[in-house]
């Protein structure tokens, strides 16, 4: 458990690399509610990249209930659930627009058209408030 990251993981790093290179400039882990991991404020966005196991990605190869102790593991899983939903709620509340991209979304084959998607997204907002 004590090799675990909370930051600068793996699919972390690929979206905040994929968002750069696109000329977004962005804060990482900024005193929000639920410490997003990309804080785009020009675009007053923020991007969660969940693990599918630490945050329950129903129906993903990915999120399997260990056999050792499932209690403690779908108590801590549930939390973290019940966290994002509270988290993103208050984020919305504050007029932040919330983006959450999974870890399985970023697999062999899927990731260029996840980012592509999350990136189009970040930009119609502010293309539309623009234009007023």
């Amino acid at each position: 458990m004590s090799r675990i990251r909370g930051k600068d993981t793996k699919p972390e790093l690929m979206v905040r690399r994929y968002l750069f290179s696109k000329g977004f400039r962005y804060r990482i882990h900024a005193p929000l509610p639920g410490r997003p991991d990309i804080v785009l404020p020009r675009y007053k966005a923020v991007v969660f990249v969940h693990g599918c196991f630490w945050h329950g990605h129903e129906g993903c190869a990915y999120f399997v209930v260990p056999k050792t102790n499932p209690e403690k593991w779908m108590t801590k899983i549930n939390t973290n659930r019940s966290n994002d939903v509270k988290n993103i709620s208050q984020l919305t509340f504050m007029g932040w627009r919330v983006f959450v991209v999974w870890e399985c979304q970023l697999k062999k084959g899927r990731a260029e058209g996840t980012l592509a998607a999350l990136a189009a997204a970040i930009r119609d907002r502010a293309e539309v408030e623009g234009v007023g």
